[in-house]
């Protein structure tokens, strides 16, 4: 698989590298050592409680991204998804450990308890004070086995983080981290493994299966389920989060995480999700959606809930400046303001003309039922979604189907270029927008409706920038409307539609997002604007 890396060996020291020349790392250094991966603070006095943390990495930005005022002191990275080794994490103690001691705040895998434990032992033979923390926040597993550390670490790392910049000793701080922990749990979810550099992707999960459980390793998790939607995913999720000790009395926050690949509009989805899945009554602190806690590129999504009281609420609200952190808000709740005034032309009152109201179904039907058809031609030649762009122009005039004037041909024109234009997208839509709302203008001077949609494409033709042989819908409406305009005759339209689609096989693109496309991927593959006029004139000359 490939990756912006320059070799498998050095990886992590890159990344760590590049952490501390870009913005979030300009209060951050790290170990001269080509061995040991330790970024810590470059402020740090050694006056209070140090917390470092660590683990793995393939999870950024944990940890090293956690490392900073009110969070952690130090993180000890070690190789994608291996622990550090012991001295790794005694070099991070010794750097950062003064006269208040040090709280290691370990995820409950075995090599790190492993590593972190005999560094601990170390350096409290050396004659330092740690205390160390085991974080064990997922829920997947069936009782009794062992339960790993997932993003409701960094609950404990903030409670922590706060109480040691606050001053606090370092048994009263380790006391905070190990109440966070046993109120903190997690669950993910997910829709693909993730890909340790050097490594080919995997096909454990199949087109329509989601993961529930999984760790951040990669490794399979409770349940292979099925694909569902953002709420229905988010409801399971939840559910196995409920079954773990979940008082539905209680308050929480809720943290909302990345595992890698999500896309942000993905993930602002699942998050409306969350809100409508989680009572309203519990969520009393919201924190993401963002990267926290990730697993490389995985496709996927965790939850972790804390349960709050007054003190854990108060520390979690401590403020911190961490570009990777994000400070809670309260449940939330969008804030929607009044469309303004003028937006919409007075809605004209629904009339009946039987003939032109089986016109208009036919084609809203049409463009609904071609989107797939649309979107794979588009997608050889465009971004794949002139189909979806036509179906949702016609879908916004479907659902208003029994409202229409259809008595009245200027006032329908008009109506359905209103419609399209509050809600079809990209340029096509803007385009049928603006060819109904000038056709329906032309009527109302002149009663013949193929000489209002040739006005109307002139419009189209002023506004777009397009002519004939461009490579685009026009190819295809220009001619069908000069057939209508010499023989009145939908059929004769229909295949001049079909004659000027077929004819942009072997155009070039001057017009729309096919320009931007090497004319070899161009070739003799039919513009999908035109397409769907050639379409819809069949269509019409179907049923005329």
């Amino acid at each position: 698989m490939k990756r912006f890396i320059n070799s498998r060996q050095a990886v992590v020291r890159d990344a760590i590298d590049g952490l501390l020349l870009g913005s979030a790392g300009a209060g951050l250094c790290r170990l001269d050592d080509p061995d040991i991966n330790v970024v810590l603070r470059r402020d740090w006095k050694r006056d209070r409680v140090a917390l470092v943390s660590g683990g793995g990495s393939g999870h950024e930005p944990a940890h090293a991204g956690f490392v900073g005022p009110g969070m952690l002191t130090a993180a000890v990275c070690g190789d994608i998804f291996a622990s550090p080794s012991v001295d790794a994490v005694l070099a991070a103690i010794l750097a950062v450990t003064g006269g208040a001691g040090c709280l290691l705040i370990v995820k409950n895998y075995t090599g790190d308890r492993l590593n972190f434990g005999l560094a601990a032992e170390r350096a409290r033979a050396a004659g330092l004070a740690v205390e160390t923390v085991i974080a064990a926040d997922d829920v997947a597993l069936a009782d009794g086995i062992s339960a790993r550390g997932l993003a409701g670490t960094l609950f404990v790392h903030k409670l922590a983080g706060a109480a040691a910049q606050a001053g606090q000793s370092l048994e009263a701080v380790a006391a905070v981290a190990r109440d966070a922990a046993l109120h903190v749990r997690s669950i993910g979810l997910s829709l693909s493994d993730c890909t340790p550099p050097g490594s080919e992707p995997s096909d454990r999960l199949g087109a329509e299966d989601a993961e529930l459980g999984l760790g951040i390793h990669g490794e399979p998790g409770a349940a292979v389920i099925p694909m569902g939607s953002a709420d229905a995913l988010v409801a399971q999720a939840f559910d196995r989060l409920r079954g773990r000790g979940h008082d539905p009395d209680a308050r929480y926050a809720l943290l909302l995480n990345n595992l890698g690949s999500t896309p942000p509009l993905e993930m602002a989805i699942l998050m409306g999700s969350v809100v409508r899945v989680v009572p309203p009554s519990q969520l009393a602190l919201v924190i993401g959606p963002g990267s926290f806690m990730t697993s490389l590129d995985m496709a996927g999504f965790s939850l972790s809930l804390l349960e709050l009281d007054a003190a854990r609420e108060a520390l979690l609200l401590a403020p911190t400046a961490l570009v990777a952190w994000q400070q809670a808000r309260p449940g939330p709740s969008a804030a929607i303001v009044p469309v303004p005034a003028g937006l919409e032309d007075q809605v004209p009152s629904p009339s009946r003309a039987p003939r032109v109201q089986a016109l208009v179904e036919a084609g809203t039907a049409l463009f609904i039922a071609i989107e797939g058809d649309l979107n794979a031609l588009d997608a050889r030649v465009g971004d794949g979604d002139t189909g979806t762009t036509f179906a949702q122009a016609a879908d916004s005039v479907r659902r208003h189907l029994e409202v229409l004037p259809y008595a009245d041909g200027a006032a329908l024109l008009r109506r359905i270029g209103a419609l399209l234009q509050r809600r079809a997208g990209g340029s096509s839509g803007v385009l049928m927008a603006t060819l109904f709302t000038a056709a329906g203008n032309a009527l109302v001077a002149d009663a013949d409706w193929t000489a209002a949609f040739e006005a109307g494409l002139v419009r189209v033709q002023r506004d777009g920038g397009a002519a004939a042989g461009d490579r685009t819908l026009i190819d295809a409406l220009e001619p069908a409307l000069r057939a209508l305009h010499d023989s009145g005759s939908l059929q004769d339209a229909a295949r001049a539609a079909r004659a000027g689609a077929q004819a942009t096989q072997a155009m070039a693109a001057r017009a729309g997002r096919a320009a931007y496309v090497p004319q070899s991927n161009l070739d003799g593959v039919t513009d999908p604007g035109a397409e769907a006029v050639a379409r819809l004139f069949e269509r019409l000359a179907e049923i005329a």
